[in-house]
């Protein structure tokens, strides 16, 4: 039998049980039947947020941004493309620290956008400030 990993539904939560070997095949959530990966970010509350850092076995690459900032929309549609290439070897999360500014507190995020890693519901990388594509990509592939 092949390795198993948590996958946390991206749309009801719900924790999912996924070979490995069909991470990329396609895979849907037990409860809601939605696809687990769909090639963009997930918007998360302080609520998701610690669901998924603590029940998925997934890497989570963290954009912390607030709508005001002109640099985080300036990096929405590259994070976005990160998401099509590194899913389902990762999760690509959106917080926003005027709406999680609990979470922002928590992970001390003093400039935005930051962007962190997380493995293993602790975080291995940190960076701040806006990068183009091929930055962000081995930027995160360098911490995966």
């Amino acid at each position: 039998m092949s390795e198993s990993v948590h996958v946390v539904c991206p749309h009801c939560d719900a924790v999912n049980r996924v070979p490995r070997a069909r991470l990329a095949a396609g895979a849907k959530c037990g409860r809601c039947h939605a696809p687990l990966f769909a090639g963009t970010p997930v918007a998360l509350d302080e609520r998701r947020f610690a669901t998924h850092l603590g029940r998925s076995d997934l890497p989570l690459v963290v954009d912390f941004w607030a709508p005001w900032c002109a640099p985080c929309r300036m990096m929405a549609p590259i994070f976005e493309e990160a998401a099509r290439t590194l899913e389902p070897g990762a999760r690509l999360v959106k917080v926003d620290t005027e709406q999680a500014q609990g979470l922002a507190m928590q992970f001390a995020i003093r400039s935005i956008p930051t962007l962190a890693v997380f493995r293993g519901g602790r975080e291995v990388a940190r960076t701040a400030g806006a990068m183009d594509l091929a930055s962000l990509l081995a930027w995160v592939r360098q911490h995966l």
